[in-house]
């Protein structure tokens, strides 16, 4: 993946954590960051699924269409 440069601000506590922990595990701190940003964004993810389940689960047309299609899921299921 190509990477691009940019300037950004960091509170001075999170920058010597993170100053600190490449340090300790030998690694480059955008390596660190790029981890974190990806398992934050996996996180948003999973919570907007949830908030997207939940409303789904409030809504008649949208449970029954799921019900159907366990129902068809049980089918083949039961063919094998």
């Amino acid at each position: 993946m190509k990477s691009i440069n940019y300037t950004s601000s960091l509170p001075a506590e999170t920058l010597k954590l993170l100053d600190e922990y490449a340090k300790k595990i030998s690694v480059p701190k955008n390596w660190i960051m790029e981890r974190a940003l990806r398992a934050y964004f996996d996180k948003l993810k999973q919570v907007e699924y949830v908030h997207s389940f939940r409303k789904a689960a409030g809504d008649k047309e949208m449970l029954s269409l799921a019900e159907k299609g366990l129902e068809d899921y049980l089918k083949i299921l039961g063919e094998e």
